[in-house]
């Protein structure tokens, strides 16, 4: 066996030693809308994969920089052919009912994920990570017994995968992965999740859901570290307004809101301490329509190109968003670890060279005053999207004489619509599963459960899936971000910053250096202030 990995440092205690911590232990901050689910199979979103990550544990957490720590697994070996995975699962973790995690929990978990019968929206991602005969099972070609993973005993549980993957490990530290209770399903259905019925393995447990107002979770006396747990109960609200969020933060009703769209100058110069912003594994992007029963216009590169040109993101970063926020020519943020962001030729010219070319590229697709081109545009409600949205509007107006239709929806309906390609352009957005580029990359590849656009190139699924394996797949990422730039299936817009506002009491302890933001609550503390 090859060695066992070996981690940056050991768990510690949430608190350190010496700080002063506040009487009251609560956490409670702002989401945008209601969650999709807490049900780790299901669950497709950023707010309700971080009130998973508190109700259930994987094989692997991450510290404040983003470093694999135990969770469930102590460690792990590997094969010497790099196929085989044999993670050994600490045997004092318990789920909140007092019974024993076991492998077989993880196997079941992973087998809903591929299930078909499931409709999972992740189920892709057991292609993602690499595990063997998961296309077939996916498809219900072949039973959930032959996913590659089971239960050697209780506490080892072996993953094999189809091919060698350098960073299968990071990916276990997704909400899909996490284990599942099959007696609680077997007896509750699709209402295992509900607060009277729920069963988890994480540091808290769920104890109210309120839909379109709250949801609230308290410590798990069950959770195997309990005793290093600091935060009591954390409440999740949602609060559609970002204005109204930001004035109920400086009420003193949150400890955390985002900072509304433009605002973030004025708010860091009045509260230097409060006022965070830092580097994200987020890109924000626009999708085309590229389905059968998308518009004609855009199915003509030149289309597309012309649109992507003529945006000005300099004017999104720095005069709509100001919140250090990176503009995007490339689909992957250059935060990404391992990665090295290529130069992509539009990025090079000026943005009035970017205008002429995309003027005339318009003109030769059959485009102009006689002809105008005009969409609709579609994204999920919120007051920064709607700017960004009036301000690209504008520009393809100006630049262009491109007529556009904004349209906005609430989250849930707008994930249906845009996962229906019912649509001619819309927002899209995505923050890494893991800090490795396929994450961001996997999207365009034919057959990803998020590839929105509809967009199918063979190099590109070829160029991805020997990646998969290499030890050195830069060549093959940078290929594929000069395919995105030549046929732009979608316009990266932006990189992310994470631009909050975060109480004074919490900032100490909130994982500022982590860019892909897997924060757990167990790791927070409240000092006193």
């Amino acid at each position: 066996m090859a060695s066992a990995l070996a981690f940056a440092s050991p768990a510690l205690a949430a608190a350190p030693e010496g700080v002063a911590l506040a009487d009251d232990q609560t956490f409670t901050y702002r989401v945008l809308d209601e969650h999709s689910s807490v049900d780790p199979q299901i669950v497709e979103d950023v707010s309700g994969s971080e009130i998973v990550r508190d109700l259930f544990e994987g094989l692997y957490n991450q510290d404040a920089d983003g470093n694999l720590v135990p969770g469930v697994a102590l460690s792990h070996s590997v094969s010497d052919d790099r196929l085989t995975y044999t993670f050994t699962l600490r045997p004092e973790a318990k789920w909140s009912d007092g019974n024993p995690v076991t492998a077989h929990d993880f196997v079941y978990g992973w087998q809903r994920l591929a299930d078909p019968e499931n409709a999972s929206p992740y189920q892709w991602y057991v292609e993602v990570m690499g595990l063997a005969n998961a296309g077939p099972v996916m498809a219900g070609e072949a039973p959930l017994e032959d996913l590659g993973v089971k239960a050697i005993d209780d506490h080892t549980l072996e993953v094999t995968l189809a091919s060698p993957m350098a960073y299968f490990p990071l990916t276990t530290t997704h909400a899909s992965t996490f284990p599942s209770p099959k007696w609680v399903i077997d007896e509750h259905g699709a209402d295992w999740i509900k607060p009277e019925n729920i069963v988890s393995n994480g540091a808290y447990v769920l104890t109210e859901h309120v839909p379109q107002e709250r949801s609230v979770r308290e410590r798990n006396e069950m959770y195997w570290d309990n005793e290093n747990t600091v935060i009591d109960r954390v409440e999740a609200l949602v609060i559609n307004d970002e204005n109204v969020a930001l004035t109920r933060f400086l009420a003193g009703e949150l400890d955390r809101t985002e900072v509304p769209a433009g605002q973030y100058p004025a708010l860091k110069e009045e509260y230097p301490d409060t006022a965070l912003s830092f580097p994200r594994l987020c890109n924000y992007y626009f999708n085309f329509n590229l389905s059968e029963d998308g518009p004609e216009s855009t199915k003509d590169v030149r289309v597309r190109q012309a649109l992507s040109y003529a945006i000005d993101r300099d004017i999104i970063v720095e005069n709509v968003l100001q919140g250090g926020q990176f503009p995007a020519y490339t689909f992957t943020p250059a935060a990404t670890a391992g990665f090295e962001q290529p130069e992509t030729e539009y990025s090079t010219w000026t943005q009035e060279e970017r205008n002429a070319k995309a003027k005339e590229l318009l003109a030769e697709a059959g485009y102009g005053p006689d002809n105008p081109l005009s969409f609709s545009y579609l994204y999920n409600t919120d007051e920064a999207h709607r700017k960004v949205a009036i301000a690209v509007s504008q520009m393809w107006k100006q630049t262009l004489g491109v007529d556009v239709t904004l349209e906005n929806q609430e989250w849930q309906t707008f994930l249906e619509t845009r996962g229906n390609h019912d649509f001619e352009i819309a927002r899209g957005a995505w923050c890494g599963d893991y800090n490795e580029a396929s994450t961001f990359l996997d999207l365009v590849q034919t057959n990803s459960g998020y590839n929105d656009a509809d967009y199918s190139n063979a190099e590109v699924d070829e160029l991805l899936a020997e990646a998969k394996s290499m030890e050195d797949p830069q060549a093959n990422y940078t290929r594929v971000e000069e395919i995105i730039a030549e046929e732009m299936p979608i316009i990266p817009i932006y990189h992310y910053a994470g631009v909050y506002m975060m109480s004074p009491e919490i900032s100490g302890s909130w994982p500022v250096q982590n860019v892909e933001q897997n924060w757990y609550s167990k790791d927070l503390y409240k000092v006193a202030q």
